[in-house]
């Protein structure tokens, strides 16, 4: 995996509520909308500005993650009211008590992956599908699970129709992770959790980085970049963050006869299956 650099030296306090196909070895370059193909994009300047002023100046300097925030058109991935605020340094709602995190986090969250572009990721929490359109840019696949049905649908209906073949979708409870597609080069959570489940540390490949807000809901939270060692995993806190609480299994409390919970992890099915 790629090395970025390292963050610029005092970590800023980081508020986020949450929330095709190329040649070998080539960044992902999937399609952003028509406007944005044909040069008539009007919102590249206002992303271009975005990038520089909100990510390029808190210290963030790979350019692939420069270039993929600047790339996806975020105004389609919130509700058409929202559109003149997409671009602020801010979240939004995007409905159902959800929103899309602020750009500098996105930009953060992604670099802290270092992914390649023949990487395959899981995110949990696939919201807007904003993060996944980013991170398809960077990586060759992702593999995305939101637990509500209606978000899992809208975004699975906006990447495709902006082309990110290369991100699949499915409705589910994200604590189960993916299993039978694992294991994953990276790991994202975009909720936070009480603590990392751990069939999602499982499902980590050796090498592989997992980054996630932990913390429990009305508490300080923490970012935490996880790396998976041969004999173990290394664990690096990033910054103090506020997320929405990771629901499902991740909101019990289970004992050593639970199993982690695992025993009960849903049968999910792709989010076109629920139109």
């Amino acid at each position: 995996m790629r090395r970025a650099g390292l963050l610029a030296a005092a970590l800023l306090l980081v508020v986020a509520v949450a929330c095709s196909s190329t040649g070998e070895g080539e960044r992902r370059t999937g399609s952003a909308s028509a406007d944005v193909m044909t040069g008539t994009d009007a919102w590249a300047p206002v992303r271009h500005n975005m990038v520089e002023r909100q990510i390029r100046a808190r210290g963030l300097d790979d350019q692939a993650v420069l270039d993929a925030m600047e790339k996806v058109p975020r105004h389609l991935f919130v509700p058409r009211p929202l559109h003149r605020f997409a671009y602020a340094d801010r979240p939004l709602p995007i409905g159902d008590g959800q929103t899309i995190s602020q750009p500098y986090v996105v930009a953060l969250m992604s670099d802290l992956l270092e992914l390649d572009a023949d990487d395959r990721v899981l995110e949990v929490g696939t919201g807007s599908g904003y993060h996944a359109a980013v991170m398809a840019q960077l990586a060759a696949e992702v593999y995305s699970i939101e637990i509500l049905p209606s978000l899992a649908v809208g975004a699975e209906t906006v990447l495709s129709r902006l082309g990110y073949d290369n991100v699949r979708v499915r409705v589910g409870d994200g604590y189960c992770g993916w299993p039978e597609l694992a294991p994953f080069d990276a790991v994202i959570l975009t909720a936070a959790p009480p603590s990392i489940p751990r069939p999602l540390l499982d499902q980590l490949a050796v090498g592989g980085r997992l980054v996630a807000p932990v913390g429990e809901e009305g508490a300080r939270q923490e970012l935490l970049l996880i790396v998976r060692q041969p004999d173990g995993y290394t664990q690096k806190r990033v910054s103090y963050v506020h997320f929405v609480p990771m629901t499902g299994q991740a909101e019990r409390r289970f004992t050593p006869q639970d199993g982690d919970g695992l025993q009960s992890c849903a049968s999910d099915v792709p989010a076109e299956g629920r139109r």
